[in-house]
């Protein structure tokens, strides 16, 4: 079974939906929360495909947000808070990068959820990825920030080349 990648998932995925929030009101922002987990699942279990590799990250942590934060002129904290909130260092940078590829790009988004079908991450039960894979239009209007790519691209073009070496589809994947 692998190690718990739950603090790093959810910790990247409130950054992704804090940095590119839903349009509308409840309904909406789970709607866009839901989207961001999966793509952050999908691609957490393709940086960290094994129990030691999620087992090192959870030990050693993922790094951070300062760099994403000034990337996507982010501010995710009040002014007056003069540090970190600790959410902000359970973010992974590759993961939100890879998940901001996959949720700009419908093609990636789907190869990268075969590549983790038969991963240790999936042993457990099948799980499904519908929201990132084949977004209805619901999911698209609550999501327009989240699912633009050129606002995604500074961020997904951080580690596009990690993912495209991870999935091994070569240079024509665009994100």
């Amino acid at each position: 079974m692998p190690a718990d990648l739950s603090p790093l998932i959810a910790a990247t995925t409130q950054w992704l939906t804090r940095a590119f929030p839903a349009a509308g009101g409840a309904f909406a922002a789970v709607l866009s929360e839901a989207q961001a987990r999966q793509a952050v699942t999908v691609a957490a279990w393709l940086r960290y495909p094994t129990a030691m590799d999620a087992a090192l990250v959870m030990m050693a942590g993922p790094g951070g947000s300062a760099r994403l934060d000034w990337i996507a002129g982010a501010h995710m904290h009040d002014e007056a808070d003069t540090g970190e909130c600790a959410w902000e260092s359970w973010v992974d940078e590759v993961v939100a990068s890879w998940a901001a590829c996959l949720l700009a790009a419908p093609n990636a988004a789907k190869e990268a959820v075969e590549a983790v079908a038969h991963s240790e991450h999936t042993a457990v039960g099948t799980v499904e990825f519908r929201r990132l894979t084949a977004p209805d239009a619901h999911d698209i209007s609550a999501a327009p920030l989240l699912r633009h790519p050129e606002l995604l691209q500074p961020i997904a073009a951080l580690h596009h080349a990690g993912l495209i070496d991870r999935l091994r589809l070569g240079p024509a994947l665009a994100c």
